[in-house]
């Protein structure tokens, strides 16, 4: 993309004369002068005279000797002003083609050249731009004199086409606002990428500052900085940050703490050394930014819903111009844009947390899983790969009032806080149903009619299986989810051959159950996390699976670990796992 340069043009250094009331430069020395034949400029003068053109003629060191009025007009100065100086001398703040004026002197081949600067009066241009023709001059007598200058001021046309391009420039910016920012769900990243975007684009540095949780105006507390970027080169006062990485605050009761906490954009170009005091109280992040000669700041809030989620902060230092009400609308819809995508990354990030949270309290930790009945369990839960979604995967072992013990592995669809609380409300009905006395297919049916009158929306996969160390028995029903795992006394895995049922909450609920011997060795429940890959047969993983190489006698932390080291790495969900081994007495 084209960086839009034009409204932050280096300021030009203030001209020797007044705007409006130009008076010429100091006349060279007498002494210094070059006498200068101009006997020909009476042939042109009645043309060029009353011309609507600049019009100019400068001897072979590019010194002039005449301009015509309308050119005197253009830039300002009297006629007197020019002879025997240079454009250097006269005119300063326009681009010099000496090069072209020369080239010209020497082959005699006329050229073009588009001439840009600013001259000593007032002009409602951003910028002026002349085309220029040169020819050379010869006398009477062959001798190369100089070389006659023609300008026709294009500034008028030239104005709307920049118009133009930066209205183009404008709107690709703000589209490709809507595809660099907010790509991620995480607070930081998006910030991350809202400071990068905005440099050099719109300003050499940029920091976005957020509220902290739960505060929707800017005047009840300071900011923190939650992502800065600053062009190559540059070092400004945000990085200049406490121990803390809360950024200096805006003072309180101050036009722009005001405006923020309205939503309002606030500005100020060339800002001295005692507003930097004022504005930010704390010295030395000041004196960071002006040894950084930042002089311009342009804050936009990022507002959401009626709610300040924080500032972007926009600067710039050095030769870069003020920023421009023009700047300022571009900075308000960037602010408006990325408002949503923060928004969004924000609701993501409490929402994660709070589901993280209520499975975290509704797992049993690993070590409180360990023996129940002559029943040795334990447990591990593993979110996905990039840690974004929290699933309902669940375990849960329960010693039951008869001496059994449940064994549950399941998985509920979706993820975030709603299929955090699904998970929650199928383990409690599990448990009911199971400190009820019933079988393991009586406690499916049951809880498939109970979710589904409920109206609960979420379905859920399940695995139970009920020991009984009495009698050396293990009954298991499952309601749509993947065979366990037995690894045998001998090493052997295999899957286990179970009769699979609806899922749970779907109301169609009829489930067979199983009853096995209990043969001794490690029984593994797994949740589909461990084997499914996108785009791949699940078979494939199930062979992977059952292809481990285990050792039965392992402790059962110690098998966990192996079977997650070889299996979850590239899992795309949540990953819960849980073994059992009967405990003989």
């Amino acid at each position: 993309m084209d960086r839009d340069t034009s409204s932050r043009r280096p300021a030009a250094p203030a001209p020797p004369v007044a705007r409006g009331t130009p008076t010429p430069p100091p006349a060279p020395a007498a002494a210094g002068a070059r006498p200068v034949d101009i006997g020909y400029i009476d042939l042109l003068r009645g043309i060029v005279e009353d011309a609507a053109v600049g019009f100019a003629v400068l001897d072979t060191d590019l010194r002039y000797v005449y301009v015509n009025p309308h050119m005197a007009r253009m830039t300002g100065l009297p006629a007197a002003a020019y002879l025997g100086r240079t454009q250097r001398e006269v005119l300063p703040h326009i681009q010099r083609p000496d090069q072209v004026l020369l080239d010209v002197i020497r082959d005699g081949r006329p050229r073009e050249a588009i001439v840009t600067g600013r001259t000593w009066v007032d002009s409602p241009y951003q910028v002026r731009e002349w085309r220029c023709v040169y020819h050379r001059l010869v006398d009477s007598t062959g001798k190369v004199v100089g070389v006659a200058a023609v300008g026709l001021e294009i500034s008028e046309p030239q104005q709307y086409v920049y118009e133009l391009e930066r209205a183009h420039r404008r709107l690709a910016l703000l589209d490709a606002a809507a595809s660099r920012i907010g790509t991620g769900t995480d607070v930081a990243g998006t910030c991350r990428e809202l400071a990068e975007f905005v440099v050099p684009e719109l300003a050499d540095a940029a920091g976005v500052e957020l509220s902290p949780p739960d505060t929707a105006s800017a005047r009840r507390a300071p900011t923190r900085l939650a992502a800065y970027a600053t062009r190559p080169g540059l070092v400004t006062g945000l990085a200049a940050l406490d121990a803390r990485g809360e950024l200096v605050g805006w003072p309180r009761g101050t036009g722009n703490r005001q405006n923020l906490a309205a939503g309002r954009i606030w500005q100020r170009n060339a800002i001295t050394a005692a507003q930097w005091r004022s504005l930010i109280p704390r010295w030395p992040p000041a004196r960071a930014c002006l040894t950084a000669r930042v002089h311009s700041v342009l804050l936009a809030p990022l507002v959401s819903d009626g709610r300040v989620l924080g500032i972007l902060l926009l600067a710039r230092a050095g030769d870069s111009g003020p920023f421009s009400n023009e700047d300022a609308t571009v900075a308000r819809e960037l602010a408006a844009r990325a408002a949503r995508a923060l928004d969004r990354a924000v609701r993501f990030e409490r929402e994660h947390t709070m589901a993280l949270e209520l499975q975290r309290a509704l797992l049993a930790e690993p070590g409180q899983l360990q023996q129940h009945a002559g029943v040795e369990t334990t447990a591990r839960y593993r979110p996905a790969d990039d840690g974004s979604m929290i699933g309902g995967d669940w375990y849960d072992v329960l010693a039951l009032p008869d001496g059994r013990t449940m064994l549950v592995i399941g998985d509920v669809m979706g993820h975030g806080v709603d299929a955090a609380v699904a998970m929650s409300h199928y383990r409690s009905t599990l448990r009911a149903l199971a400190l009820a006395g019933l079988s393991p297919r009586r406690i499916l049916q049951h809880a498939d009619r109970m979710v589904a009158d409920s109206g609960f929306e979420r379905v859920a996969t399940c695995f139970l299986a009920l020991g009984d160390s009495d009698v050396a028995t293990l009954t298991y029903a499952s309601a749509g989810h993947l065979p366990p795992v037995w690894l045998s006394p001998q090493g052997e895995i295999q899957l286990v051959p179970v009769p699979v049922g609806p899922p749970l909450g779907s109301g169609l609920g009829r489930y067979e159950q199983r009853v096995t011997p209990e043969r001794g060795g490690v029984l593994l429940l797994y949740t589909d996390g461990l084997v499914e890959r996108r785009g791949e047969d699940i078979d494939l993983g199930l062979a992977r699976l059952t292809g481990l190489s285990l050792c039965p006698t392992d402790p059962l932390d110690k098998i966990l670990d192996t079977v997650l080291a070889q299996l979850a790495t590239g899992s795309e969900d949540d990953i819960a796992l849980l073994a059992a081994r009967a405990v003989r007495s």
